[in-house]
């Protein structure tokens, strides 16, 4: 059957009022509170799920934390079925491929094929960490003394807080889930309260995972709700981690929270991305590459090229050509096959970024394209926003220094390679960005010089669960993926063990 004509399935079957996931059972909130889910595509309610208070996170991470200390799965169960538990999550998500996606589009309002992408590869993250620790056995330490044993092991930190933003809502918790649970850790989790769909099916998957493996009750726990509920668990006594991905200003709170017990505090805040093009790039991919960067997902990426740095003999081609296409972008409805981006993720975020364009012209920058609704009859109830050019743009402007998390892409001009890389680091932000150009020299200089965390040669936006990601400045501490994704879920141990111990006699007496 094509998937693409695959009947789409009752979203509101897959969340009910009792989607709080704690100790092993599913509950309603302890207030008896919900909250409405909408579909950004047309403002639509497709869910009613639980809408936790402090009382239900102090039940989660209390259950969190039984399921710790009893050592039971932390200690006792052998990494192997701890393994086994993610591959069976693994498994799962691709048999349900096709029903998560969309409901992934409902919950964000993202195209079909972009949420099959993220189910593609939030399996890649659960099979790569569950390979990664089966060979994770810590390492001998070479003391000089044949009477020592020295090695360094790894343990798991305790309960983790697990807080995820509203754009890539599976993406995001398996990038946390994966790691924290594999290395041995607890864990309450708690996803945007915009897009709780997707995490709540993840949870279902979850549970039978864990009871296969025959892990205790408390060892993964979901809470729902909006900033109170993400502040309560970032700042509870008994959390040991906290793994924070969103804004900025909420990364800061979660930094603060933790601080009174000097938890673990891992963030990753989103970018202001340069997307550097030099003239000898290649032209047509440079300017393909540059829509994706900016619009995909209609700009709602933290690592979004929002910021095009062209050099300046190029302009005069290069922007004509950039507008012309991005004028034919195809916006609609996310389950609408025809759609090559989505809407944006509420009304009030669409308003956001409508005043940061308004301010962007105020303070000088020129209109290309978009900055407008599209007109379709059939849109005009979703949150809907085309994609906007924005040229003339300098340093000092709002829309080119802060984070703006829409279809906008500014545009600013250099002449040098020196310029080039003062350009793209004039921003409290260092998450990703790009190089363009056919100098193999100038590239590896250029990659070099930005204090960025992920640079691309040629190419955006992809990443595997291999690397690490994470950024530099103000996009946050820590890593994601890669082998320090992991590390980031574990505490460095040193058992150094004498094996023929005799007395030293340092002391005469």
């Amino acid at each position: 059957m094509n998937p693409e004509a695959a009947a789409e399935p009752a979203v509101e079957s897959l969340a009910r009022p009792d989607s709080l996931f704690i100790d092993g059972s599913w509950r309603i909130a302890a207030t008896g509170g919900t909250r409405e889910v909408i579909d950004p595509c047309d403002g639509d309610v497709v869910a009613v799920v639980a809408e936790a208070s402090a009382a239900d996170v102090d039940a989660a991470v209390a259950a969190a934390n039984a399921a710790f200390r009893g050592g039971e799965w932390s200690f006792g169960m052998p990494t192997a079925q701890r393994v086994a538990v993610l591959e069976a999550v693994a498994d799962a998500l691709q048999d349900s491929r096709e029903q998560i996606a969309r409901l992934e589009t409902h919950d964000t309002g993202k195209t079909l094929a972009e949420a099959r992408y993220d189910v593609d590869d939030s399996t890649s993250v659960y099979r790569y960490y569950a390979a990664l620790a089966a060979q994770d056995a810590g390492r001998v330490v070479e003391t000089g003394r044949a009477d020592v044993d020295s090695r360094v092991v790894y343990e798991p930190v305790g309960v983790c807080g697990l807080i995820t933003p509203w754009n890539y809502p599976l993406l995001q918790i398996s990038w946390k889930v994966a790691p924290a649970l594999v290395a041995g850790n607890t864990l309450v989790a708690k996803p945007s309260e915009l897009t709780p769909l997707t995490t709540i099916r993840l949870f279902e998957l979850l549970e039978a995972a864990l009871r296969e493996a025959g892990a205790p009750n408390g060892v993964a726990n979901l809470v729902l709700g909006g900033g109170p509920v993400g502040a309560a668990l970032a700042g509870h006594p008994d959390v040991d981690l906290v793994s924070f991905t969103g804004g900025a200003a909420s990364g800061k709170s979660v930094m603060a929270a933790g601080a009174p017990t000097v938890k673990r505090v891992a963030l990753e805040l989103g970018g202001k991305n340069p997307n550097i093009v030099f003239e000898d790039a290649d032209f047509e991919t440079a300017v393909d590459f540059a829509l994706t960067a900016a619009f995909l997902h209609s700009g709602q990426v933290c690592s979004a090229g929002s910021r095009l740095l062209l050099h300046r003999s190029l302009h005069e081609r290069f922007v004509p050509e950039l507008v012309r296409r991005a004028e034919l972008i195809r916006v609609g409805r996310g389950v609408d096959k025809d759609s090559e981006t989505g809407a944006l993720i509420s009304a009030a975020h669409r308003e956001k970024v409508e005043r940061y364009i308004s301010w962007a012209i105020d303070e000088g920058a020129t209109l290309l394209c978009g900055g407008i609704r599209p007109s379709g009859e059939h849109l005009q109830s979703g949150f809907f926003l085309r994609p906007t050019v924005l040229d003339g743009c300098h340093a000092g402007m709002t829309i080119v220094r802060e984070e703006v998390f829409g279809p906008v892409l500014t545009i600013e001009t250099f002449e040098t390679e020196d310029e080039a890389v003062e350009l793209a680091n004039d921003t409290p932000y260092g998450l990703a960005g790009a190089v363009w150009t056919t100098n193999e020299a100038r590239a590896a200089r250029v990659s070099r010089r930005l204090r960025l965390g992920t640079v691309w040669i040629n190419d955006y936006h992809p990443y595997v669960p291999q690397a690490e990601w994470g950024g530099y400045k103000q996009s946050g501490t820590g890593r994601e993926l890669g082998p320090a994704g992991l590390r980031e879920y574990q505490e460095t141990k040193h058992i150094w063990r004498t094996l023929d111990p005799k007395p030293q006699r340092w002391f005469s007496g």
